[in-house]
């Protein structure tokens, strides 16, 4: 029997609910939530009624990757996908959309489809099966983060839209990793023009290829992530394969890989990189969304670090980058920022809203922005003037970037743990509920109420836990 976690058990509540009122609604939850345990539950509901379900998957690793969670908790299931023989006995069918839009007219519409990274909806390929499934089934999205690049929103093809926790949230409950983060400069992107929504490919690749980028990177993750197991997020694979190759040259074991890597050599990488024999996966395009090694290593795989060196202007991608290393189990996650993607995007368990509506254009970045402290090296929103940490009072200046080439500067890190400490501070302060409402407010969180009951009974079970402790001692 498939055991959920709570949250996890409260989404597929609330998702059946919506599903009374609309047939289709996005469910949204982190990077590393669980979205694909919580869609195998769904999956052996619909098909415990009878019904027949389609999961949709963009790329083809996740066919095989969800092909396993869907064997370990006892679905049956078929592939409409290429290089996989249809067999329509099977109630449930992972698709690739590819294949599947190409074979509707050989196709019967499902009762239920459930749609893997979701966000991706809006595209033509997506739509054109979206459209033909007609009235009568439902669909149910997945998404960790429920925006385009190009601004458009989803409420289109979605009626309602179930949130769940935030990272913060998750973080605090101790199902996401801690992190520590660790910023340079941002890179002087002067002139850089922008296509399809996000920074021109060629043209920040030989900003971030060429030359020694800020610090060095071999030098940054031998001083932050020494050991570690740390993924490479990189503008291209020539700009990926040189990061590998320069970290070999260091004598710290490092492979490239890409969306056409072969599967033999994705599983080899995955397995070395979960035994420790490499430290480094260098990649372009590949990890990001529902990218799982520990399925393709078919083991447990850590990541313990990430590194971001490709700007984007893409909230979603910075988030399922970053993403990639706060599965639980470590003490922290490390981030190493030479992209200037946290200065732009904000921190992973930043406040945000999430809605099926469209974003403006000119404010895309998901939440308030947020700037580095030069004298204590906090990490706040940008529109405050004056460090709420040590006081330092910002001149206009400081808000300019430093160019790439500046090579002696230092990744600086971000002072998480004084912003934690401080928001602890005024939680404790609290002594009822309608305090903690209060304070959830002021932040501007996005439900007050939720969190407040969540923070005010844990601080009722620590309390009851020191309590006992002490009458022990």
């Amino acid at each position: 029997m498939l055991e959920l976690r709570p949250y996890q058990d409260q989404i597929v509540a609330d998702t059946r609910i919506k599903l009374r009122a609309c047939r289709s609604v996005l469910a949204q939850l982190p990077t590393g939530g669980g979205k694909t345990v919580i869609a195998a539950k769904m999956t052996g509901n619909a098909a415990a009624k009878g019904l027949r379900a389609w999961f949709i998957c963009h790329r083809d690793f996740l066919l095989q990757q969800t092909s396993r969670t869907f064997d370990r908790v006892g679905i049956p299931h078929g592939f409409i996908a290429a290089g996989y023989e249809f067999n329509h006995h099977h109630q449930v069918q992972i698709c690739s959309i590819d294949t599947l839009k190409r074979r509707l007219d050989r196709l019967t519409p499902p009762h239920l489809f459930e749609w893997d990274e979701a966000h991706h909806i809006a595209a033509a390929g997506w739509t054109k099966v979206f459209q033909w499934a007609g009235p009568r089934p439902r669909h149910i999205g997945f998404s960790a983060t429920p925006l385009r690049l190009d601004g458009k929103g989803l409420d289109d093809k979605f009626g309602d839209i179930v949130v769940g926790p935030s990272s913060l949230e998750l973080i605090e409950q101790g199902f996401l990793s801690d992190y520590k983060a660790f910023a340079p400069s941002t890179p002087d992107l002067t002139g850089i023009h922008t296509r399809a929504g996000d920074y021109a490919r060629d043209e920040i690749d030989g900003l971030m290829d060429d030359g020694q980028i800020i610090g060095d990177m071999v030098r940054h993750y031998r001083r932050y992530a020494d050991g570690l197991r740390c993924i490479y997020f990189c503008v291209s694979i020539k700009h990926s394969e040189h990061v590998a190759a320069t970290f070999n040259a260091s004598g710290i074991p490092a492979m490239h890989l890409d969306g056409d890597s072969p599967t033999e050599l994705r599983i080899k990488a995955a397995k070395a990189f979960g035994r420790g024999a490499l430290r480094v996966l260098s990649n372009v395009d590949l990890f990001g969304e529902g990218y799982d090694l520990a399925a393709q290593a078919n083991m447990d795989v850590s990541v313990e670090a990430v590194a971001l060196a490709r700007p984007t202007k893409s909230l979603g991608l910075h988030l399922q980058q970053i993403g990639r290393a706060l599965r639980p189990g470590k003490p922290h996650a490390i981030i190493l920022d030479h992209a200037g993607n946290l200065m732009r995007h904000g921190l992973p368990d930043q406040e945000r809203e999430w809605s099926l509506k469209g974003i403006d254009k000119n404010k895309k970045g998901g939440g308030p922005m947020v700037r580095q402290c030069p004298e204590c090296f906090a990490v706040h929103e940008a529109h405050k003037m004056v460090c709420p940490y040590c006081g330092h009072v910002y001149e206009k200046s400081e808000t300019g970037g430093r160019k790439v080439e500046e090579i002696e500067g230092e990744l600086k890190e971000v002072d998480k743990v004084a912003l934690r400490r401080s928001r602890q501070n005024e939680e404790r302060q609290c002594r009822t509920v309608e305090d903690l409402v209060a304070l959830a407010k002021r932040r501007g969180y996005r439900n007050p109420e939720k969190w407040a009951a969540f923070i005010f009974t844990y601080q009722q079970k620590r309390a009851q836990e020191l309590y006992e402790a002490h009458a022990r001692s």
